[in-house]
């Protein structure tokens, strides 16, 4: 019987998790009927509240919650679903349509959509292209992370202080690869820009920053008057509203504190701080049921907010928390709050009344209710009583003085002359329209400072510099610090992930789409060049190399750094390898490598590891930016047939026999050494003309046998693979000579 017991809780949990409300609340009732202990039962009724809610029965819900409050104030986090639940619900009325069932992730995915859609009303229609996705604001002082998103500096500061972790991208979710984001430096082009091309917005960025600083220094109403010119200059910036509500909330003006909430609820409907703004105002003003409703439109727009997820589960334990004291009469009837909540209970989507939000609609945030409750109705049970949430608690709030509510219908017809104002005044000091930026778009504004070009590829530094990613990586090959500020890159390089500069490429497409037309033409035009692998091919001019047969690199030269990228970038992961030659620069005959695989350091060195592909002959040698280039043929050996092709065989096993006997006299620590270098000595070939190049392991031969280079060299020229062979078994019979005559 006991095992029975314990497995009740677990199994009304799983019947919660696979959505069979009905079976989770039966299975608590079963357990309620045999449980004492207060704080086990008080628990557990919650749990049957959660089911009840869950299930669409949300009367019997709160009944039960009420319930469970009279054993004990009610703990926050046992009202987690409840919070979850109703924001959920607020969601889904304001366009949801409550079908993803309880998946917190889709929640989150519908406040990151409702986060972007919302970004076309930032600052006011038309700057979209210019809008920071945190804020959903005119994008001031903007930063550049390591990923390629702008965002305002002090958003960056602000979610790194508020939420302890590294910042994550709004865009691509992607971890900043640097936890401190006051490192990150204003992108000066974008700033000079947005500066130039929206000087009102600009203005009225500056006088926000002056306020914040003002309000910091708790000097209120001179941050106030900051905020009061900024709205004149930008009054369809709802930052400006928000934070000019905070001063007046500090100055105790807590209904022009509401007023102003109001306003960046309506501007900007989708952005959660607004609505808890609105709630704050609405805490202070006594409003405790309209605040908890202001919380929960936040968190179904945001989830994850700390401050309105604590403030929600405070104002819910506050309201379901019984009242003993006498309550004056408001009402016709006199009744405890506990008998006027269960009377008047009602479904969410009628309780939280939609004309306690702005008229702007909220986001569709996944909702975590089931299907059985549309359209306003629960299945199975008649019409829904309709009551709104400032009557639900009407008992609560009531006890605020009369002198409140007169000061409330003063403070209305306050907000009616604003609202006059602020359609009167604001026209003078507005920017254009976003698309009128091309009117005073200078194709200067985004040329590169190195290749004093249209930006191809725009990348931005750390310390705020914008380049073109060639013209950036070009310089670090020389020195790992910034061209334009000198300031260390030396991380930055080492990480090698140089992503573009959306808003800036944004920008270069919409505004300035036939120089980029052109530009793109420019680089094309340099790029099928360099990808040619028969005209002024990279000669990499250094030791003998072989096909097949590995060939690492160390790469710190500047001219080669350069080499070694264009030869990724284009795709052909190829160069030429040659020997130096004091006439001519190199030799005439070399190998082509294909580049494997490369490992930067932070000093811009690389260790590059290729393998031989094809031999070449060089027709003409020249050079490019700084390294050698060159004109070549490819070399293939010539087959043979009959006769020739027999002899050619028996020379092939005679001189693989001799090389097997040379390898194996090698000391343990030699052969060790070459093994670990070159790889083990390749397999006999079964047809040696199989390759244009021959057998694999004529190559790692001549690559192992201690001969210079230029005794190397006229094997790589060879044509003939008996030739070749023949001069591979002279080279042995000197070297078993040799030993021979050593003992």
């Amino acid at each position: 019987m006991g095992t029975e017991s314990e497995s009740l809780p677990q199994l009304a949990a799983e019947a919660f998790q696979s959505k069979n409300f009905d079976l989770a609340v039966d299975i608590c009732e079963c357990q309620l009927a045999g449980l004492g202990d207060p704080e086990s039962r008080q628990e557990l009724m919650v749990h049957r509240a959660d089911a009840l809610a869950f299930g669409g029965k949300f009367a019997d819900a709160f009944e039960m919650y009420r319930r469970a409050s009279e054993i004990e104030r009610l703990n926050p986090v046992l009202l987690t679903n409840l919070i979850e639940y109703l924001s959920a619900s607020i969601g889904r009325q304001n366009g949801g349509d409550g079908r993803n069932g309880t998946s917190r992730k889709g929640c989150e995915a519908g406040a990151a959509g409702a986060a972007g859609r919302a970004g076309v009303g930032a600052a006011g229609s038309g700057y979209e292209d210019f809008s920071c996705r945190m804020c959903l604001s005119f994008l001031f002082e903007p930063v550049t992370l390591p990923c390629g998103h702008c965002f305002c500096k002090k958003c960056l500061e602000r979610e790194r202080k508020e939420k302890g972790v590294p910042v994550m991208c709004k865009e691509c979710r992607d971890t900043s690869r640097v936890a401190d984001v006051q490192s990150y430096r204003i992108n000066v082009v974008l700033s000079n820009l947005l500066a130039k091309w929206f000087p009102a917005l600009h203005q009225a960025g500056g006088l926000r920053r002056e306020g914040n600083g003002l309000y910091a220094e708790k000097k209120l109403e001179a941050a106030l008057e900051k905020y009061n010119r900024a709205v004149m200059i930008a009054p369809t910036d709802h930052i400006l509203f928000s934070n000019r509500s905070q001063i007046h909330s500090g100055l105790k003006r807590y209904e022009k504190a509401l007023r102003d909430a109001e306003m960046a609820c309506r501007l900007v409907p989708h952005w959660s701080k607004g609505h808890v703004r609105k709630a704050q105002a609405l805490v202070s003003l006594g409003r405790t049921e309209e605040a908890l409703r202001a919380y929960l439109v936040c968190l179904s727009i945001e989830p994850d907010c700390r401050l309105a997820k604590a403030e929600a589960h405070r104002l819910l334990c506050h309201l379901l928390a019984p009242v003993i004291d006498p309550v004056p009469d408001y009402s016709n009837a006199h009744m405890s709050v506990r008998a006027h909540v269960k009377d008047s209970i009602s479904p969410p989507h009628q309780i939280f009344c939609p004309s306690l939000l702005s008229p702007a609609p909220a986001p569709a945030s996944a909702p975590l209710a089931p299907e059985r409750f549309q359209s306003g109705k629960v299945k199975g049970q008649g019409e829904p009583r309709v009551r709104r949430l400032d009557h639900c608690f009407l008992l609560k709030r009531k006890q605020r003085s009369t002198e409140g509510s007169e000061e409330e219908e003063d403070g209305g017809q306050e907000r009616r002359d604003d609202h006059k104002r602020a359609k009167s005044e604001p026209a003078e000091g507005t920017d254009p329209p976003g698309s009128a930026a091309g009117d005073v778009l200078d194709p200067t504004d985004l040329d590169c400072s190195l290749c004093m070009r249209l930006f191809y590829e725009p990348v931005t530094t750390p310390c705020g510099h914008t380049f073109c990613l060639r013209c950036l990586e070009r310089c670090l090959d020389h020195n790992p610090k910034c061209p334009l500020c000198k300031e260390e890159l030396s991380e930055y390089l080492v990480q090698r992930q140089f992503c573009k500069t959306v808003l800036t490429e944004n920008l270069i497409s919409k505004y300035l789409p036939s120089e980029l037309i052109e530009r793109q033409k420019i680089h094309q035009d340099e790029m099928a060049e360099l990808s040619n692998l028969n005209k002024n091919v990279p000669i990499f001019v250094c030791t003998m190399a072989f096909p097949t047969v590995p060939c690492p690199l160390h790469i710190f030269e500047p001219c080669y750094r350069l080499m070694i990228r264009r030869c990724i970038e284009t795709g052909t992961n190829c160069f030429g390898m040659c020997l130096e030659d004091n006439r001519k620069g190199f030799a005439d005959y070399g190998c082509l490598l294909e580049i494997r695989d490369v490992k930067f350091f932070s000093d811009g060195r690389s260790v590059v590891n290729t393998i031989g592909r094809r031999r070449f002959k060089v027709v003409q040698h020249s050079e490019r930016d700084g390294y050698n280039t060159a004109d070549i043929e490819y070399l293939e050996d010539r087959e043979v047939d009959g006769q020739a092709k027999r002899e050619l065989h028996a020379l092939h096993d005679t001189v693989y026999n001799q090389a097997l006997v040379w390898v194996n006299s090698l000391k343990t620590e030699q052969k060790e050494r070459i093994e670990g270098h070159f790889g083990p000595m390749p397999q006999k070939d079964s047809e040696p003309q199989d390759s244009p190049n021959g057998p694999s392991w004529c190559w790692w031969l001549l690559a192992v046998l201690p001969l210079e280079g230029r005794a190397q060299l006229p094997f790589l020229a060879l044509t003939s693979l008996k030739d070749r062979l023949r001069g591979i078994r002279k080279v042995l019979l000197f070297m078993a000579h040799s030993r021979h005559r050593g003992h």
